[in-house]
């Protein structure tokens, strides 16, 4: 234990009286100077009666710190539901209290001293035009007593005290899902940890593709077709349960986790933007895991900018010819259909000229991993993220049956793409989650077990620091990435809210990983060692489905609209 007896009943005493009215009280204040920066940051970007893009980039940190903000008082506003919705259900216990109260005095003293948008930068009031007398505003008497007395090393040691009392449970603290989510939970967590775990780290190293009885399996527990309609070959369930499923399996290895990924952003495109034979021909098929998908956007010059991109797709009677290049592909090689986005309108140089296709290849082996005509591939190798592998793919004259053009219609493929983004930044947002809890769950035992100077290393206050603030922050990352899929399974516009858990997400996920490895030392930096590879897994979360800087500048622009 980290303290004597003595230091821990001094502990107990450290949550705050009248907690949920301290919290509740403090978001008015946060609310208004966050209106406070968006009428700072708008005046700095609008042209006329408009938001100007030219200006957003040109005031781009102030623009981002303002997302920020925004993602810090949506983050607050949806741990005070939390921990009110725990409170009804007679749920509220000790954990939970000091998760909320730590969470706000951190995020709150974050707000009025600078929020870390990276390791390098941290934006401050000032940088989004708040000024000397609304920040002084921001200092109610509820938030100054949750900043000066709400996370403290006392209250971080008890929680991590707590947290070793319940060793071996599935999350630290109640989520505040309902009891078939959790036993969803369950099932996948016993999944991940006799299939995935045994085996994800040797699977890194020797950078093998995830064995496909794995993949077997998972179809088995319906992963593909979890939320596919059950009138096409689905479950039905919602994108609440797809975060739970992913952060289970993340939490295993994020390889595992993101396999998902594929069918569900090619489910989604099929069902938001396919023909109604296109539904009934390629769901069930994706659902079962007959068919494996894999989606082809990103070209070498393109990155981010998927307006711009190049691949050619011309008619040749009543089927099509693409030509072009395409990059970072995940999953290409074993996969049997492409979501493939090509320009189908060579007079355009724009999004508008943007088709999608459902592309068919064979799928390859170790010998010939591209055996389709007309496709050439060769890998990518990468730090991380290795259990799908990554592609180089060419096309030259590469044949795509004219039936496959998604919706039957040219120039829809980024209107298309665009509607799939919500469920996949909350999808990945969950993966985060399960990255992050899996560097929690290794550092957690590493600081347990591992002794120094007489006793061990979870004795240390910075060690405990370390694992408070990572549970803590899962957390609040985790409610985050829930409102955001109840959101979207109550058909309400999400992109904003799912953006900024995904935002927020990849963050919270790489601090983790990064402060996990610094617990295990020099033993961290040892390959044989899980932390090593967890660290490479979460980096890339700030970079695909969104840059973090992207990422940003959308939800600064929906904040600003």
């Amino acid at each position: 234990m980290p303290h004597d007896g003595q230091d821990i009943a001094n502990a107990q005493a450290t949550i705050l009286p009248d907690l949920l009215t301290l919290t509740k009280a403090a978001l008015a204040p946060v609310d208004k100077v966050m209106e406070a920066a968006r009428a700072a940051v708008r005046a700095q970007v609008t042209d006329g009666d408009r938001v100007s893009g030219k200006l957003i980039e040109m005031h781009q940190t102030a623009a981002h710190g303002l997302a920020w903000l925004s993602t810090y008082a949506q983050a607050l506003t949806q741990m005070q539901g939390w921990a009110e919705r725990l409170t009804e259900q007679g749920k509220f216990g000790e954990v939970e209290q000091l998760i909320l109260q730590i969470s706000f005095g951190e995020y709150l003293s974050q707000i009025a001293g600078g929020i870390p948008m990276s390791q390098g930068e941290i934006v401050r009031l000032r940088d989004v035009g708040v000024s000397g007398d609304e920040v002084h505003a921001l200092y109610t008497d509820e938030v100054t007593a949750l900043i000066g007395s709400a996370n403290t090393p006392a209250a971080r040691a008890r929680l991590v005290t707590l947290m070793q009392e319940q060793a071996g449970n599935v999350t630290v603290g109640a989520t505040g899902l309902d009891e078939e989510l959790e036993m969803i939970r369950d099932q996948f967590r016993r999944f991940a940890v006799d299939r995935v775990e045994p085996n994800a780290h040797e699977w890194h190293l020797k950078d093998e593709l995830i064995p496909m009885e794995i993949i077997e399996e998972m179809a088995e527990l319906g992963v593909f077709g979890l939320t596919i309609p059950e009138e096409y070959g689905g479950f039905g369930l919602s994108k609440a349960s797809m975060c739970v499923v992913s952060e289970e399996l993340s939490r295993g290895y994020i390889g595992v986790g993101s396999l998902g990924t594929r069918s569900e952003i090619a489910a989604e495109l099929i069902l938001c933007g396919g023909t109604e034979e296109q539904k009934q021909h390629w769901l069930p098929k994706i659902a079962s895991a007959e068919i494996l998908p894999t989606a082809v956007f990103t070209e070498p010059n393109t990155g981010s900018d998927l307006g711009s991109l190049r691949t050619r797709a011309v008619k040749v009677g009543d089927d099509y010819e693409v030509t072009g290049n395409k990059t970072w592909i995940t999953h290409a090689a074993r996969t049997h259909v492409m979501t493939l986005l090509a320009r189908t309108d060579p007079a355009t140089s724009d999004y508008k000229g943007l088709s999608m296709f459902l592309a068919e290849k064979t799928p390859g082996t170790d010998e010939n991993p591209f055996p389709t005509e007309g496709m050439t591939g060769g890998e990518i190798e990468v730090l991380g993220y290795r259990g799908m592998k990554e592609y180089e793919l060419g096309f030259d004259k590469f044949k795509v049956k004219g039936e496959n053009l998604l919706g039957g219609v040219e120039g829809q493929g980024f209107k298309q793409l665009m509607q799939t983004f919500e469920s996949a930044r909350i999808q990945t947002a969950a993966r985060a989650i399960g990255v992050a809890q899996s560097a929690l769950d290794v550092s957690m035992q590493y600081a347990q077990d591992r002794k120094q100077f007489g006793k061990a290393l979870i004795n240390f206050p910075r060690v405990i620091d370390k694992l408070a603030m990572m549970a803590v922050e899962i957390m609040v990352a985790r409610q985050l990435t829930y409102f955001s899929a109840w959101e979207k399974d109550h058909d309400q516009r999400c992109d904003l809210e799912a953006g900024m858990a995904k935002l927020l997400g990849a963050r919270i996920a790489w601090a983790c990983a990064d402060n996990g490895l610094q617990i295990h030392g020099g033993n961290g930096f040892a390959l044989e060692y899980t932390i090593s590879r967890i660290l490479c897994d979460a980096r890339i979360l700030n970079i695909f489905e969104g840059a973090a800087e992207i990422q940003a500048q959308v939800i600064a622009r929906r904040v600003l609209g």
